[in-house]
C-alpha cells in the first residue's frame, strides 16, 4: 500500500499479525525489499513492516532534493499512519543513520534496535566520492559493481541478480542525493544515550562498511551486542535471511503466538 503525504507516496509492505512489531529500513539505494526474505520467517510470530524510502523502489516524491530531515520524518509518518506506538526498529547500511536519529529523538517509540552493517557517520570518504562519481558517469555500471562488491558469498547468483534489480529501481540523481544528505550529520557523540536493547550484525567479508564501524557502534551503545556472520558480505538480509531472523529472535525472544 501507499502512504501519501503532501510531497511523497511511500510504498509500504506489512506482513504478519504478531503481538510485537518489527519495522525495518533499507540501505542506500536498497529499498525495503532488502528485508523481505528475513520477514518471511519473522512474520510468523511478529508483525513486520518495511517501506521504500525516497529515491528507492516504488516510492515517489516531489521534493527538489532528498534531505536527511525528510527521511527521518518519513519514518515517523509510517509509524503514525500505521498506528505503531512501539516497535523494534531495524536498518541496513546507510539506513542506520535514519533509524539511529529517530531513536535519539523519540526513544519512547522504540523497544529495541537492530543495525546491520550500519553506516552512521557524516564524514566524507574516498569510497563515497567514488560512488558519487560513478553515479554521475554511468549509474547502471556503478550499480553492477556495487552489488557485486556487496555479495562476495559463494552460491548467491540468484540473490546477486535480485539485488541488482532492487538498486536499479533508483537512479543516479537520487543515489547522489541519498549520499550527500548524510554529510555533516552528527550521531556518534550521542550514541551513549541510547538505552534500548541493541543488536548489531555484520558480515565478516563486508567490504562496503568496515567491521570497525559496527564494533564502535556496539561499544558506544549500552546494552548492545555485536554478532558477526562468518563469510557473509554487506547484505546478509538478502544472502543470510535465516541467520538474520535467528539472531533477532535469539536476542529479543520469540513473541508468544
Amino acid at each position: 500500500m501507499f502512504i501519501k503525504t503532501a510531497d511523497a507516496n511511500l510504498l509500504v509492505s506489512a506482513f504478519g499479525r504478531g503481538p510485537r512489531t518489527f519495522v525495518a529500513h533499507g540501505g542506500w539505494v536498497g529499498s525495503g525489499e532488502l528485508w523481505h526474505a528475513p520477514f518471511d520467517i519473522l512474520s510468523r510470530s511478529w508483525r513486520t513492516v518495511t517501506y521504500d524510502h525516497r529515491g528507492t523502489g516504488g516510492t515517489t516524491h516531489k521534493a527538489a532534493a532528498i534531505t536527511f530531515e525528510m527521511l527521518v520524518a518519513d519514518l515517523f509518518t509510517v509509524l503514525d499512519r500505521l498506528d505503531i506506538k512501539d516497535c523494534v526498529i531495524a536498518a541496513e547500511s546507510a539506513g542506520a543513520a535514519i533509524v539511529l536519529e529517530a531513536v535519539l529523538r523519540r526513544p519512547e517509540r522504540f523497544s529495541g534496535l537492530v543495525v546491520v552493517a550500519g553506516r552512521y557517520s557524516g564524514a566524507r570518504t574516498p569510497q563515497r566520492d567514488q560512488l558519487i562519481g560513478g553515479c554521475k558517469a554511468n549509474f547502471p555500471a556503478t550499480m553492477e559493481a556495487f552489488v557485486n562488491a556487496c555479495t562476495p558469498e559463494d552460491d548467491c547468483d540468484a540473490e546477486r541478480a535480485w539485488g541488482k534489480q532492487i538498486v536499479n529501481r533508483s537512479n543516479g540523481p537520487a543515489a547522489i542525493q541519498l549520499l550527500e544528505c548524510l554529510e555533516e550529520i552528527e550521531i556518534e557523540s550521542r550514541l551513549a544515550s541510547i538505552a534500548i536493547p541493541t543488536l548489531v550484525l555484520h558480515g565478516s567479508r563486508d567490504v562496503i562498511t568496515p567491521l570497525s564501524s559496527s564494533e564502535t557502534l556496539a561499544a558506544l551503545i549500552p546494552n548492545a551486542r555485536l554478532v558477526i556472520a562468518e563469510g557473509a558480505g554487506h547484505v546478509p538480509t538478502v544472502t543470510r535471511p535465516e541467520w538474520i531472523a535467528d539472531q533477532v529472535e535469539s536476542f529479543f525472544g520469540k513473541p508468544a503466538a
